[in-house]
């Protein structure tokens, strides 16, 4: 098989910095008004040296976090508000949908890992995502055949209650299957 390649840790100059100088570069980097040379230069006065490049590199990777952590409770908070405005939503349908996203997002981004990825890792991966389409069309005709079992057994029992009021009869009849297509459809 290929080789994997493998990831090196992003290390600089910041993570020398000892905790109070960590914060006090983080406090100077909320204030948009100081420049990188302005920040650099303060924290070289209190004998801490550092590039205004090294603390440029790190505000941007920094930048990106926050914003992809912003991001993701957004799409949460969206998520979160969808199922409560609409409680017919399955929860494995919402948990589906955030890692197909996150999936979509890390594949758009990951050209160089899927060209060094090892076949049998990517059939894997392939073969469980198929599974998953498997397992959910299975428990959707598994409840459609439920719903439709629970039907005819109420139906059944509503026609020895009922007997002798037809009309009553058929209209509770009905609201069974009515309420049985519902329910089965709330899978599609």
């Amino acid at each position: 098989m290929g080789e994997q390649r493998s990831r090196n840790r992003i290390s600089c100059s910041v993570d020398s910095l000892p905790p109070e100088g960590k914060e006090m570069l983080h406090e100077m980097l909320l204030d948009t008004n100081k420049s990188y040379v302005t920040i650099a230069e303060a924290l070289t006065k209190r004998g801490w040296k550092i590039s205004k490049s090294a603390i440029g590199r790190y505000a941007i990777r920094n930048n990106a976090a926050a914003r992809r952590l912003k991001e993701a409770a957004e799409k949460t908070q969206q998520l979160i508000a969808a199922v409560k405005a609409d409680q017919g939503i399955d929860a494995t349908e919402v948990a589906t949908a955030i890692m197909i996203n996150g999936l979509t997002e890390r594949f758009a981004t990951a050209e160089e890992e899927f060209d060094t990825m090892p076949l049998d890792k990517a059939g894997r991966l392939l073969v469980a995502a198929q599974r998953s389409a498997v397992y959910k069309k299975r428990y959707a005709e598994g409840r459609k055949d439920a719903c439709e079992a629970v039907e005819k057994i109420i139906s059944q029992r509503l026609r020895e209650e009922v007997q002798g009021d037809p009309e009553l009869l058929a209209r509770l009849q009905r609201i069974v299957s009515d309420t049985a297509r519902e329910e089965a459809a709330k899978d599609d």
